[in-house]
């Protein structure tokens, strides 16, 4: 995940997997591609290449091709998640005064590696538990850095909340 803003009053986090969505694009049009020419020599049998291998491309597209966006708002006070994907678009809001910060969670990977994924920690209203940011787990630094980036946020708003301390007496007259 990448912030896209950092300001007082808001911060935004983002991830959007350009490079696999291009992937995907490309794999779809190779097999559809080559399906089509061996169609084009007569060979039927062409379809099926086309079609298998164009389905599966973009089977795996609509499941793994996911932008995800997640809002801090202390104006509005809310943490908005949002999600697009060939299904469609979800937004999710809960409020930021429930929120008691974010962690690393981890799991071990099939080869034995420790991979990450963000998590917000709700302790209190109706969106009381934990909420991943993002489904998959990964083995890069972006998970951490987005959480030091929410907790630092939060943080941050935590010290503003309280009132300026006066470093001298008051006036008299």
């Amino acid at each position: 995940m990448k912030v896209t803003r950092d300001t007082p009053e808001q911060l935004i986090l983002a991830e959007t997997p350009w490079l696999l969505g291009v992937a995907l694009v490309l794999f779809i049009l190779f097999f559809v591609g080559a399906g089509l020419l061996v169609v084009a020599d007569g060979e039927l049998l062409g379809l099926l290449f086309a079609g298998m291998g164009g389905g599966l491309g973009f089977g795996a597209f609509a499941v793994f091709v996911v932008r995800v966006q997640v809002i801090f708002d202390r104006v509005e006070g809310v943490v908005v998640m949002r999600s697009r994907s060939v299904f469609g678009y979800t937004e999710v809001r809960h409020d930021l005064a429930d929120l008691d910060g974010a962690v690393l969670e981890e799991t071990t990977g099939s080869k034995g590696g420790t991979l990450y994924r963000p998590t917000l920690v709700f302790a209190r209203g109706m969106s009381a538990g934990r909420h991943p940011v993002v489904t998959a787990y990964t083995n890069g630094r972006g998970p951490g850095r987005a959480v030091e980036a929410i907790n630092r946020w939060l943080a941050a708003g935590e010290r503003q909340d309280t009132p300026a301390r006066l470093d001298s007496a008051p006036h008299k007259a």
